[in-house]
């Protein structure tokens, strides 16, 4: 049984929802542009649900705008 089974706290700080996935610490930049700040400074990366939904909504953006710059 893993840690969000578990009932593990959002890793956002300010946030005490619970987590419902778990991210790898090197999408931390892709958080930090959203203006996410994050508890801790190592290890994966809980996420509620909105905040998991602002995530995929900024690592969508910024996987499209690196496909085009590697066309161009």
């Amino acid at each position: 049984m893993g840690k969000v089974k578990k009932g593990q706290e959002c890793s956002i700080i300010g946030c005490s929802k619970t987590a419902i996935r778990s991210i790898s610490p090197s999408y931390a930049d892709v958080l930090s542009k959203a203006g996410l700040n994050v508890k801790g400074g190592h290890g994966r990366i809980y996420l509620c649900e909105e905040h998991y939904k602002a995530f995929k909504k900024l690592r969508k953006k910024d996987a499209m705008l690196e496909r085009w710059r590697m066309k161009a």
